[in-house]
């Protein structure tokens, strides 16, 4: 399959207000191509798309708020787009909620929305874009999963259900639209600094303290820039590649998994233990605030 072009293509971007979205949605700009950016965040979504034009003023950028844990707006979102932007030459689910808890200390609710918005949304604008990627010579699909899609730690088990689904479902698609002239790649972010653990959801059962500590222990993973992650998934794309690892902390776990399929849970619990003992004592349940929910596109 030849290079991805990106000069004069239509890009679509979920969760385009912060982030790795924010980050792809400036790498897209400079590199020529009109932007479709979605969110829920109305506020800064606005400031992305002031940015984009102040920088880029030849750019066309249209945006749509909705919420992708609203599976009938998402629907009507994806009808619209296949209305107003018939030729789209990439699409990037990369909307995404974490919640921290383990099986027995979330809700039905609470796991079914993080798959509602994680893998359920990026199944629907997937199957509603489908056609206009295949029409359009030379397009692309990007899917985010994440590092927690190649492994499965404890206190994850809706956000790592959510993306080993998107896992599958991509390489799935990949096998299938290999003849359709169709590049997908599956994107799995480690340690990306993005405001996805302060603004995670914490489980009905989980202690205020024991959430504290599990957030404090992942946000000190978050050190890659966005802009940089944003980056290595362009040129992923753009050399059509299958699969995209960004930083040591995905690529090492993956080449844990590889070695110890099943066994590497007891590394992983060693690697945690010795983490949460460098943490510093969290606050107690009154002095601690509730986290804003993820701001989902």
């Amino acid at each position: 399959m030849r290079e991805f072009v990106f000069p004069g293509g239509t890009a679509v971007v979920t969760g385009a207000a912060s982030g790795i979205g924010e980050a792809l949605a400036y790498g897209l700009a400079r590199r020529g191509v009109d932007l479709v950016l979605l969110d829920r965040d109305a506020e800064r979504l606005d400031a992305v798309v002031a940015a984009i034009r102040a920088a880029h003023p030849d750019r066309r950028v249209d945006t749509y708020l909705v919420d992708l844990a609203d599976a009938d707006a998402t629907d009507r979102v994806a009808v619209e787009l296949r209305r107003r932007h018939p030729r789209i030459r990439l699409l990037v689910n990369n909307a995404g909620v974490a919640l921290g808890g383990r099986f027995d200390q979330v809700t039905l609710d609470e796991f079914l929305w993080v798959i509602e918005i994680n893998f359920r949304a990026v199944v629907r604008l997937t199957h509603a874009l489908l056609p206009a990627l295949k029409a359009e010579p030379g397009a692309h699909l990007v899917n985010i999963s994440s590092l927690f899609g190649l492994i499965a730690p404890a206190g994850q088990v809706a956000y790592s259900a959510s993306k080993f689904a998107v896992r599958g479902f991509t390489e799935a698609l990949r096998h299938e639209l290999v003849d359709d002239g169709v590049g997908v790649t599956s994107v799995h972010p480690g340690g990306i600094r993005t405001r996805i653990a302060a603004s995670a959801r914490v489980g009905t059962g989980v202690p205020r303290a024991e959430f504290e500590t599990g957030r404090q222990q992942f946000e000190k993973l978050l050190s890659i820039d966005p802009a940089k992650a944003a980056e290595v998934i362009l040129r992923g794309v753009r050399r059509r590649r299958g699969r995209v690892l960004i930083g040591w902390s995905a690529k090492l776990p993956d080449l844990l998994v590889r070695l110890a399929p099943a066994s590497y849970g007891k590394v992983l619990a060693l690697a945690t233990r010795r983490s949460v003992a460098r943490v510093p004592e969290p606050r107690s349940a009154s002095e601690s605030v509730a986290p804003e929910p993820e701001r989902p596109a």
